[in-house]
């Protein structure tokens, strides 16, 4: 499509850019081609969730990568640019109860919508390969890696700890309890032991930890790592009157200071262990622990609170009898559910001693330093030194470094052993709710717990179900799909009733986009060895530990199950910033600093839109909202429209304006080169302001006769290409007028000169008396004399030297001539 103009016509984004994303799509411009032997890059961005609306944060996440994926294009890549939507969860559910809506209808009209505002934004994603994953043609294969973990032995049912909502009738995520209630329903939370689903994640805890030839950001490696908390020390056994309680410490040689245990409120062994006496306080601490999420139970500097359970331990290292409590600060999930307490060296053992006059004995005296004095001590010491009150122990080094050696001491005493743990718990996959993948399992009175054959998958969800006010799940409450039979014996059987959390659904869909309606396979083997890993993964940081650590512990489960032949799914990431509202604070409807991008689309364009939320700063730090800014790049755009379709003023001689052939072809290049480097290296700010720098010097050399000769219309046209990546809209428009046959978003992205970066002349300043008096060029090999003799050339400079003497000559080479007379 060749556009041709009879005369100026100002810049009208709306018309022109609906325009060009039909023509796009008639054309099938962004479909992925396949087979075409260039270099494949698959860029990928963490899909969002159909919550409705596009908000200004899907706009700055989506479109930075859309531009660096654009130039990949130009640069000769196969690229791969997909989007699909996370389809199922609560907040569909929630919708349903409240708006008595059909959470498949809600969600399906949530995606028509956001499918036509990603569209609005002009991007180059791949329509043909969305994937939905409340699609049955996804969740099937939901089920069937389910079955095959089921299988391998990752996929397993235990009874679990959970918060529960007695409201919702559902298990929350830690993340949904706020201060001890739902977060939804308000109601108190409890936390109930129950038959759950996980997935064996801590078989590949340490393989996790290994982030070899991953370019991550470091933040990110810090998180996962202190998620997965790998801790190395010993077990410690401690006889009670119930039986052996057996702690983890990774200070074994404090073992002599340990004055009291320390049960979580769920430990197995504290209803045998309290006394009759304590048996109400202890009864009433669990109930309030249980409330608690662990979330709030491990929050710095929350107090500590605890109940004595009438019972004693003895220390296995000094024989004394020591108190045993119980503490919501010691977790049932992590290491053994108990603590050996040592108060004089772990600051929140010394808070709870102090609480509850609890002894403080002092075991690890710090070198050089005088002797630790338990009565005036006012905070923990926990740093290394010489073990004291330890027995044989005594005069030992204790620290970090030689802990193996007294485990090994201890061990043939027969009351330790070395153990490593992790703070990372195996994946709880199983959710009370509807809109989520069913899980493939019956139950029979005859056979148990029997998977389904393969041939029987999906196990589709129900259709037209009621959300009744007692919030059980509609699974549970429709007889028709809740009875089966046995797949086994035939006989009459009950479906599993729950559904998998929905990080399943994001832990593969990347995978998926590569053959999205394939039917004999969860994936494409063949397409999956050319296309993975990724290249480049962008989202947000609040995925760091979930998300990715889910999707790492997937890829390493389907390598082993044959499927795949590499470790690791994303070879690069980068998380974006945050765009916040005008008050510096997070975009929030209660605050009313939240940003509509439909409304600023209607009045600037989205090119505007997607070039001001790529320069409003960093892309990895974002920035505030400035309305201004906004503004500011549509008047930009404008000039630009101008510069390349306005008629010319009056011509002036080439030189004046401080241009000459030579800087407008090294100006040209150095900014095609920088626009390559830093869209590459996600610094889109720099990138744009480098064109704006650029489209200033151009609108000057236009005023020249620079603009009639070959080298200007090189610079218009490698102009025009460095925009396709970032306003394609534009971009487009002025290729076409240009005379363009083919899409400027089908062309290559141009060569640096590199001849041409190099300076002939440069612009001599040249000042009398440190007063500007002139600018001229020189040669960049130009000395003190030869600087001199040109500035002598200049009108304004000679009146100021004539009759007078010259004192002293300041030259600055390349930028400065200073000539000091009287």
């Amino acid at each position: 499509m060749t556009i041709s103009v009879s005369r100026f016509e100002r810049y009208n984004p709306q018309e022109l850019e609906s325009r060009w994303r039909q023509a796009w799509e008639d054309e099938g411009l962004y479909r992925t081609e396949e087979d075409s032997g260039k270099p494949r890059h698959y860029a990928l961005m963490m899909f969002p969730y159909p919550s409705g609306n596009l908000h200004i944060g899907h706009w700055f996440a989506f479109a930075a990568p859309d531009s660096r994926a654009r130039l990949m294009r130009m640069l000769g890549h196969q690229v791969l640019f997909p989007i699909g939507f996370d389809a199922f969860g609560l907040p569909a559910e929630n919708a349903a109860i409240k708006n008595h809506l059909d959470p498949a209808a809600w969600t399906y009209s949530n995606i028509t919508t956001m499918t036509a505002q990603f569209k609005q934004m002009g991007t180059m994603v791949d329509w043909e390969r969305v994937v939905r994953t409340c699609d049955p043609e996804y969740y099937r294969w939901n089920q069937w890696f389910f079955l095959q973990f089921l299988k391998s032995g990752l996929a397993y049912k235990k009874a679990s700890f959970v918060n529960w909502d007695p409201v919702d009738q559902t298990v929350l995520a830690n993340e949904q309890v706020v201060d001890g209630r739902g977060e939804r329903s308000g109601a108190i939370v409890e936390r109930r032991l129950m038959d759950q689903w996980h997935l064996r994640i801590t078989q590949y805890a340490d393989e996790l930890l290994d982030f070899t030839g991953l370019e991550w950001p470091e933040r990110v490696k810090t998180m996962q790592t202190n998620w997965i908390g790998r801790s190395t020390g010993a077990e410690v056994d401690f006889s009670t009157p119930a039986g052996t309680v057996t702690v983890f410490t990774t200070r074994p040689d404090t073992v002599f200071g340990a004055t009291f245990l320390v049960l979580a409120p769920e430990h197995p062994l504290v209803d045998a262990l309290t006394s009759d006496a304590q048996r109400a306080a202890v009864s009433d601490y669990q109930v309030a622990a249980g409330r608690t999420s662990e979330i709030e139970r491990q929050a710095e500097g929350r107090e500590k609170t605890g109940v004595f359970t009438g019972a004693f331990a003895t220390n296995p290292a000094s024989g004394e009898s020591i108190p045993i409590f119980i503490a919501d600060y010691v977790l049932v999930t992590y290491g053994t559910g108990a603590i050996m307490a040592v108060p004089a060296h772990d600051q929140r053992d010394f808070e709870f001693a102090r609480k509850y006059d609890l002894p403080v004995r002092v075991v690890v005296q710090p070198e050089g330093a005088a002797p630790l004095d338990p009565a005036q001590m006012t905070e923990a010491a926990p740093g290394d030194g010489l073990m004291v009150n330890s027995a044989a122990f005594d005069g030992a080094p204790a620290g970090k470094s030689l802990i193996a050696p007294i485990i090994s001491r201890m061990a043939a005493l027969g009351y330790a052993r070395p153990k490593v743990t992790y703070r990372l718990r195996d994946w709880l996959v199983s959710r009370q709710r509807y809109w989520g993948t069913p899980i493939p399992v019956t139950y029979c009175e005859k056979c148990g717990m029997q998977p389904l054959p393969e041939d029987q998958l999906p196990v589709l969800l129900p259709k037209n179900v009621q959300f009744l006010p007692t919030g059980q799940s509609p699974l549970k409450l429709d007889p028709t799909w809740r009875f089966t039979t046995c797949p086994k014996c035939g006989g009459p059987a009950e479906r599993d009733t729950d559904t998998l959390d929905t990080f399943v659904d994001s832990s593969w869909y990347f995978y998926r986009y590569l053959d999205p309606r394939r039917g004999e396979s969860a994936i494409n083997q063949a397409e999956v060895s050319k296309w993975l890993p990724v290249d480049w993964y962008t989202g947000g940081i609040e995925h760091a530990i979930l998300h990715l650590m889910y999707a790492r512990f997937w890829t390493k489960a389907m390598r082993d199950l044959g499927l795949v032949a590499f470790s690791e799914p994303f070879t690069r990431l980068m998380n974006q910033g945050m765009i916040l509202g005008e008050d510096n604070e997070k975009m929030s409807k209660s605050r009313g600093n939240v940003v509509n991008p439909d409304d600023l689309v209607q009045e600037y364009g989205a090119d505007t839109v997607r070039l001001y939320l790529q320069f409003i700063g960093p892309w990895d730090q974002g920035g505030p909202w400035a309305p201004r800014g906004v503004d500011g790049v549509y008047r930009w755009l404008g000039r630009v429209w101008s510069l390349f379709l306005e008629p010319a003023d009056a011509t002036t001689p080439p030189g004046v304006e401080g241009v000459n052939l030579n800087e407008l072809r090294r100006q040209t290049h150095a900014t095609l080169k920088k626009v390559r480097e830093d869209t590459l290296g996600f610094r889109f700010n720099t990138s744009i302001a480098a064109m704006m720098e650029y489209s200033n010097f151009m609108a000057k050399a236009k005023r020249t006769a620079l603009r009639d000769t070959p080298e200007w219309d090189e610079a218009l046209g490698l102009f025009n290409l460095m925009l396709a990546p970032y306003a394609p809209h534009l971009a487009e428009e002025l290729w076409r007028r240009r005379g363009g046959q083919e899409s400027v978003h089908r062309q290559s992205w141009p060569a640096v000169d590199e001849s041409a970066l190099t300076r002939e002349t440069f612009e001599l300043v040249v000042q009398v008396n440190g007063k500007l008096r002139g600018r001229l060029e020189a040669p960049v090999t130009a000395a003190q004399d030869e600087a001199l003799a040109l500035a002598n050339g200049i009108e304004s400079v000679q009146s100021q030297l004539d009759g007078k003497s010259i004192v002293k000559v300041i030259f600055i080479p390349g930028r400065l001539l200073n000539i000091v007379v009287k």
